[in-house]
């Protein structure tokens, strides 16, 4: 995959991310009062996480040709720790 068809990737996965934090935050409301604390700490978390994706995502913009692979692979792991973060809050829902 070149820079250009990872960038547009990264790019959908952002606002995929950020969709899916909306939806939580909807969805928040319907938590039974059980897993309120537990979702709340864990929504917070994930937004942290998706704030930091996005720096990475803004240093992938900006990567110069010798910092790409770094920069390229530390967005990988963060869209990796955000998919974790939001299984983890999904599972409260699943158990319910």
């Amino acid at each position: 995959m070149d820079r250009n068809e990872f960038r547009t990737n990264a790019k959908k996965k952002i606002d995929e991310i950020f969709q899916q934090i909306d939806e939580l935050e909807n969805k928040r409301d319907k938590a039974g009062n059980d897993i309120k604390s537990s979702y709340n700490e864990m929504l917070g978390n994930l937004k942290k996480e998706g704030t930091e994706l996005q720096k990475r995502y803004d240093s992938l913009q900006n990567a110069s040709d010798d910092k790409w692979e770094e920069a390229k692979k530390a967005f990988s792991e963060s869209t990796e720790s955000f998919k974790e973060g939001f299984n983890r809050i999904f599972s409260l829902f699943k158990k319910r």
